[in-house]
């Protein structure tokens, strides 16, 4: 059997690998798609994605024209730069689908999420959690001797780390509505 010497330094890439190194790079991309309101559309979209394997982070569905019957779903999802242009390429050809928009190479966009969080404290806690709901401008929505409940809304960037700030102060329970985008301009 004959030994392969590789000298110190030298790589073990091949010369022929000609393939971008950043192909594999896993993004985030926010898509804009706009579909017929009717029975089964969500259905259709969602198998698109669970068939394939490809992970959903963010779903939101709402009418956007009521007489025309159409509604938007906003899909937060990742993968490689070809994962992303084949689910475009597949939500295209399903037959209600009117409008297919990648925000995230189409130019600037505002993405905005809804979320609540029930903090549970005492003490200290307690006004610690009101000082930063104050400086993230998260709303007091309810509350009682054990709990509060603040009402946010901001990027999910800004959602997730005011999440963090209230886990150790007490956060017992939180709900998300999911990204709302639209390009700028």
């Amino acid at each position: 059997m004959a030994e392969l010497n590789i000298e110190k330094g030298s790589s073990r890439k091949s010369a022929y690998d000609l393939r971008d190194p950043n192909a594999h790079a896993v993004e985030r991309h926010t898509l804009a798609v706009v579909v017929d309101n009717e029975a089964g559309v969500l259905a259709r979209v969602i198998g698109l994605f669970s068939g394939r394997g490809y992970n959903i982070e963010s779903l939101t569905v709402a009418e956007i024209d009521h007489n025309g019957h159409t509604s938007r779903m906003t899909i937060v999802t990742t993968g490689t730069p070809a994962i992303i242009d084949q689910i475009k390429a597949q939500l295209g050809r399903i037959v209600p689908v009117h409008e297919v928009h990648d925000l995230t190479v189409e130019g600037a966009s505002v993405e905005r999420e809804l979320a609540l969080f029930k903090v549970s404290g005492k003490g200290n806690d307690r006004v610690e959690a009101l000082r930063l709901a104050d400086i993230f401008r998260a709303s007091v929505v309810d509350s009682t001797l054990h709990n509060f409940t603040f009402e946010i809304t901001g990027s999910p960037e800004k959602i997730d780390a005011f999440a963090e700030l209230m886990r150790p102060l007490g956060l017992s329970e939180m709900a998300r509505t999911g990204v709302a985008a639209l390009s700028r301009g």
